[in-house]
């Protein structure tokens, strides 16, 4: 079996293979390069597998004028820039000692301790510069041709190795494997099994994880494996996935938002849980408040701009269990361009200092009452200042 993609012919990377075999080395593509080009995914990330070791990698790159980075030497990979696009060289290796998410590796010179060390079989994976496929464990063909997720050997092991892989496991199954297969019950069970493991995890580690997974085309059956086996009340504690697969049929083809989606599922502080960024918070806390309070959809699409309140009022009709309401994407619209009628030189001098705050304030919330509909004479009223309401500050009515 052969692989076809333009990027194989990319400059950059014939050089960097070519400075390998040229010099008697091997030098093959592997990992998610191989497996997505034979599923006609995206590729983004160029791996290659090599049996020279580091020093000689940096060695053969610089005498064909490419510049190495050593990214993690102790580990056997090189990072080679050509053609402006990285391309991480790793030499063969086998594991020494694992410790849960290290491991101390001895490089090698067989390309079936390299496939043995590596999570799934999809992913074990090898493609020459020329395009032929590699399998050296005889299984991740025909797993990826089934859409098949499976660990390499024994589920355990490979968890042992890396608790990392439990959430890669879910997360390459809502990206890779077929959904109506269901989830391998031998690597299931592992994870459940090994699902302490996960605090020893990063919560960093974690978050880019599970935002990964959330991105899926349909995250759902994933994440109710993941609740099913105990692994989502180690990730996010209080996350109830019942609303995520309402979610998903309300997108009715909106691109796939990790927060929006995260936002359904709750749970105890998830910006702590998953260390998302500060603006990632703040943007899952609007969503959050948003989804459970009672705004109309003119009032989220003036707070929080047209795609923010589509995103808000999918997640509250999810939580509700109810149909979105009628004439929702013209009022977001209608909300997301309309824009205050007041301002404080309206109101002044009436109004002053802290009372003209609350004055504009309370100006505001009747405009918003009135679905945004309100116009600057509504709100000011007969006599330009609404009558005086709330006293002014020179004592005047």
């Amino acid at each position: 079996m052969r692989i076809t993609a333009d990027w194989l012919t990319a400059p950059g990377l014939v050089a960097v293979l070519d400075a390998l075999t040229g010099a008697g080395q091997r030098a093959l593509l592997v990992g998610g390069c191989v497996r997505n080009a034979l599923i006609g995914a995206p590729v983004s990330d160029l791996d290659i597998a090599t049996d020279a070791e580091p020093d000689r990698v940096i060695a053969l790159m610089q005498a064909a004028g490419l510049k190495t980075v050593p990214t993690g030497l102790v580990h056997g990979t090189v990072t080679v820039v050509a053609g402006g696009v990285p391309h991480e060289v790793t030499t063969f290796r086998r594991d020494v000692e694992t410790f849960g998410r290290n491991a101390t590796v001895a490089f090698s010179t067989r390309i079936e301790d390299d496939a043995a060390r590596r999570d799934f079989t999809m992913n074990a994976l090898y493609a020459e510069g020329g395009g032929r496929v590699i399998d050296p464990l005889g299984t991740g063909l025909a797993d990826l041709a089934a859409r098949r997720l499976r660990f390499v050997g024994e589920p355990a092991d490979r968890i042992a190795e890396d608790y990392l892989r439990i959430l890669r496991f879910f997360r390459f199954h809502a990206w890779y494997a077929d959904p109506a297969g269901g989830l391998d019950p031998e690597g299931l069970a592992a994870c459940a099994a090994g699902a302490e493991g996960i605090e020893r995890l990063s919560r960093e580690r974690v978050g880019a994880e599970m935002l990964k997974l959330l991105a899926a085309p349909d995250p759902a059956p994933a994440v109710a494996a993941m609740r099913a086996s105990g692994v989502l009340a180690r990730v996010l504690p209080g996350a109830d996935d019942r609303a995520l697969a309402p979610l998903l049929h309300l997108e009715e083809g909106a691109a796939p938002d990790p927060l929006r989606r995260l936002a359904v599922l709750g749970g105890a502080a998830p910006d702590e849980a998953l260390r998302l960024s500060r603006a990632q918070a703040r943007d899952l806390a609007d969503l959050r408040a948003a989804a459970t309070g009672g705004q109309g959809p003119a009032e989220l699409g003036w707070r929080l701009g047209a795609d923010r309140a589509r995103d808000a009022l999918m997640a509250r009709a999810a939580l509700l269990e109810q149909p979105l309401p009628q004439g929702w994407q013209e009022a977001v619209a209608r909300g997301a361009a309309a824009q205050f009628p007041l301002t404080a030189a309206d109101l002044m001098p009436a109004f002053a200092g802290p009372a003209l705050g609350a004055e504009l304030k309370a100006r505001e919330a009747r405009w918003i009452a009135s679905d945004l509909t309100a116009s600057r004479d509504d709100l000011l009223g007969d006599d330009g200042t609404g009558g005086g309401e709330g006293g002014g500050s020179d004592g005047q009515d």
